[in-house]
């Protein structure tokens, strides 16, 4: 169900948050879903529960899940917040993507090439109603 990289700079509480929130918002993780214990998925990708149990707080904080007393932790059934939240996060990573870019040396055209590649591929690899 999760995957992730130990060879990765980015911690390992933070890689789960994010396989979650992208699990949410695919709709792989349904609204009341109960999500693993903490322990197992703990066990199953053998880390330290308390690095669960930190994403799963930065998760439940972030408005993606909510926990009940001694019945575990559950996707949240308010989707549209996540999907606004995953917006913004994405909107602030963007901006200090193309700031990086511009000083870099890539021109405003040649960024603006880039996207529409990237739109022309997405539309090709995603089948339209």
């Amino acid at each position: 169900m999760f995957e992730l990289d130990v060879r990765s700079r980015k911690a390992i509480y933070e890689q789960l948050v994010d396989k979650v929130k992208e699990m949410i918002v695919y709709g792989i993780l349904k609204p009341d879903e109960q999500l693993p214990s903490v322990r197992s998925l703990s066990t199953q990708l053998t880390v330290n529960p308390n690095t669960i149990q930190k994403a799963y707080r930065e998760l439940e904080r972030e408005g993606y899940i909510y926990s009940v007393q001694g019945k575990g932790s559950f996707v949240s059934p308010s989707v549209e917040h996540p999907k606004d939240a995953m917006k913004d996060e994405i909107r602030a990573s963007l901006v200090k993507l193309i700031a990086e870019a511009s000083y870099s040396g890539l021109t405003k055209a040649e960024m603006t090439l880039l996207f529409e590649e990237a739109m022309a591929r997405i539309e090709k690899e995603v089948p339209h109603d």
